[in-house]
């Protein structure tokens, strides 16, 4: 009998095994489609409490999520209209002239160094002679646009990329509009006690992801627009939109959105020499400021539950798999999985932990009775 269990036990093992594989293997080959429907669940979770708050004055979810969708889209294409343009242009021209301006970058830092020690040591002719400006040029160029296609990985081309997004908007709008059937059917398909854990979780996790999303992009904007309004003032006109799409674009990266958004200001500012690099640096310090203690603390908040350090390597790994997408879709559900392993593991762990503690303590109790009765 010990034989034929252990040998049922072995086999058991070997099936959770290859059924595990077997998922692995139908999951990368469905991953676009995986991708798709996290990008769904994204935008359902960003617009739910809109559709909540009008669902109370017995307006329709899905006309309500129609009417948000026509309301945001319509916002969108106005702002591409209106700046989208200037931007473009302002990106080009910034890219023809990276590698005029990072050779112009390094004669201004090579003169400031003359100027503060007459005698330039060995070390620092040998790093100016043999820097290659036009190769440091063209691995930037490169680098963004690998991010660039990185992030447009479900497809090849714009237009499968522009059908992705209409699809990832009329499955999140379904999501929003039978939201209850959807989770009722799924909760119904998990053995108790997991049914009710995961029912309870899932009010929860879909704010935290709406929370983190909406505040992110309301972050970004925000410094996106700071950016094109305060670089003008300081000497950078030709580039101050280009620039602050950029900044709008890194700061959906938190922590080092502003660090990576001042780099080619930098890169532009540095050969205007004088106070302009002083002052350029000095404003994304502020942005840097503004962003850590008033901005996230504000509009984000607390909603990931999830300690910065994991927040940032969220961001850095969903941004090397999936661009720019991956760094704005993957911590929200980062926070998500949190919950449900705070509420699916930690907590019925803490609860059996402190209960097998108190075992000893009602024994002894019960014995310290027995023995005073007696």
């Amino acid at each position: 009998m010990a034989s034929e269990q252990r040998l049922s036990i072995s086999l058991s093992s070997v099936l959770v095994v290859f059924a595990a594989i077997a998922a692995a293997i139908i999951g990368w080959q469905l991953r676009g489609l995986l991708l798709l429907v996290m990008i769904s669940v994204v935008l359902a979770c960003s617009i739910a409490p809109i559709v909540g708050w009008a669902e109370q004055y017995k307006i329709p979810r899905w006309v309500s999520a129609l009417l948000t969708y026509l309301a945001i889209i319509s916002t969108l294409v106005g702002v591409i209209l209106l700046i989208g343009p200037t931007v473009l242009d302002q990106l080009q021209l910034l890219v023809r002239q990276l590698p005029l301006l990072l050779r112009r970058a390094v004669m201004q830092i090579e003169a400031w160094i003359l100027v503060l020690n007459d005698n330039r040591p060995d070390f620092t002719t040998q790093v100016f002679d043999q820097l290659d400006v036009q190769a440091i040029a063209a691995w930037a160029i490169r680098s963004t646009r690998q991010v660039a296609l990185r992030s447009f990985n479900l497809t090849t081309d714009i237009l499968g990329t522009l059908l992705s997004l209409v699809l990832a908007v009329f499955i999140s709008g379904y999501m929003l509009a039978d939201s209850r059937t959807l989770t009722a059917n799924f909760i119904r398909l998990l053995p108790p006690p997991w049914n009710w854990r995961v029912s309870q979780s899932l009010p929860t996790i879909g704010d935290r992801i709406g929370s983190y999303i909406r505040g992110r992009l309301l972050v970004s904007a925000t410094l996106a627009l700071v950016t094109s309004i305060g670089l003008p003032f300081l000497g950078l006109r030709d580039f101050a939109l280009g620039l602050g799409a950029i900044s709008g674009v890194t700061n959906l990266v938190p922590f080092l959105g502003p660090l990576l958004g001042a780099i080619p200001a930098l890169i532009v500012a540095i050969p205007l020499g004088g106070w302009t690099v002083v002052w350029v640096i000095v404003f994304y310090v502020v942005i840097q400021n503004i962003e850590t203690y008033l901005l996230d603390p504000l509009l984000v908040g607390n909603s990931v539950g999830v300690h910065p350090l994991y927040q940032l390597l969220a961001v850095l790994g969903g941004a090397q798999v999936l661009g720019i997408i991956g760094a704005l879709i993957v911590p929200p559900w980062v926070a998500g999985s949190a919950v449900l392993l705070e509420n699916l593991y930690l907590q019925p762990k803490l609860s059996e932990e402190e209960a097998s503690r108190s075992v000893p303590v009602s024994t002894a109790s019960s014995l310290a009775e027995k023995v005073r009765t007696t």
